[in-house]
């Protein structure tokens, strides 16, 4: 009996057309990394940037959690005079704060505070007046630092975006759900609601979240912009949106060529966001605006002082990441 060492040659290669579906698979899979790669990157550099967040003497320090400052614009850029009459904007030049947001993401949840535009507090520079007035003096940078001082909470982003902006995410999601409590007529905001839930496009959207035909004006009228930017998010993020082509992909380019950050965020930083605010609609989170005081008047007009005692607990909660306390709306 002779010995046969055992072989050491390796087996015979696979069949032909075993080996080419291998290439294949690999060459599409590499195809899609790169056109994933191509689409990320050229829906990033439509993202319009702004120097909003720079540093200077004495800036609050970074403060635990991801804090954004998220600012409604009534920008008419980018609307025809056939848009502008349509969606009741008029034809006021420049920009001017209609939403003030604060979104803190930390260890303890998702919390979005309104800041009322008419909130009386300390401009750098400019002295007491309406928060509103430090975009109108000296536009994102100067509100950023506003609410920063104003707050103690370190922004580390800015998002904004416009009317023509808004309008167009709302129509490529479809429209959003909104359940309307009583019959809602406001000629000014070309609105005209019925009472009851239903689907709200873009134009009857910017009239919703305008509109002050409400008992106690600006302040329900920032009630119902929370609620609605949160089922707006909860919508955009939903697998029925993100999976369907016809609306994910007008969804990403209506919202990366209308939105406006800082000049250190990212597409990544603004998807993360989102995701964070998934959901609020739905009770996981907090959403509130700024305790409200008293009202005032003086040289700057009719204005909102805040509760010193309850704002003071909100912001430490901020600041320091720790649960919102009870009690505060």
């Amino acid at each position: 009996m002779v010995y046969a060492p055992p072989s050491t040659s390796e087996p015979p290669p696979g069949p032909p057309r075993r080996r080419r579906k291998r290439h294949i698979a690999l060459a599409v899979l590499v195809v899609l990394a790169l056109l994933l790669g191509v689409g990320y990157f050229s829906l990033d550099g439509r993202l319009q940037r702004e120097e909003a967040l720079p540093d200077y003497a004495g800036r609050v320090e970074d403060t635990p959690g991801t804090n954004w400052l998220i600012v409604g614009s009534d920008s008419r850029e980018g609307l025809t005079a056939e848009d502008r009459k349509k969606l009741r904007t008029g034809k006021a030049e420049g920009k001017r704060t209609d939403s003030i947001m604060l979104l803190h993401v930390g260890d303890n949840g998702t919390t979005l505070v309104s800041v009322p535009r008419d909130s009386y507090v300390n401009i750098p520079g400019k002295g007491m007046n309406k928060i509103n007035a430090a975009y109108a003096f000296g536009g994102p940078a100067l509100l950023a630092r506003t609410v920063e001082e104003a707050t103690g909470v370190h922004i580390d982003h800015f998002a904004e975006i416009g009317f023509g902006g808004f309008v167009g995410v709302v129509d490529a999601v479809g429209g959003v759900d909104i359940c309307v409590k009583k019959r809602l007529r406001d000629p000014k905001a070309g609105l005209n609601l019925k009472k009851g839930c239903q689907t709200l496009d873009g134009a009857q959207a910017l009239g919703y979240v305008r509109t002050r035909q409400f008992a106690n004006g600006d302040l329900d009228r920032i009630k119902n912009q929370r609620e609605f930017f949160a089922a707006l998010i909860d919508k955009a993020t939903s697998p029925g949106t993100l999976l369907n082509p016809f609306r994910s992909i007008p969804l990403a380019w209506n919202s990366t060529g209308n939105f406006t950050v800082d000049e250190g965020s990212s597409l990544l930083d603004l998807t993360r966001m989102m995701l964070a605010m998934r959901g609020l609609s739905g009770g996981d989170g907090r959403t509130l605006s700024v305790p409200f005081g008293r009202f005032g008047s003086g040289a700057v007009g009719s204005y909102v002082v805040w509760d010193e005692t309850k704002s003071k607990a909100l912001f430490e909660a901020l600041r320091t990441d720790s649960p919102v306390p009870d009690g505060l709306k």
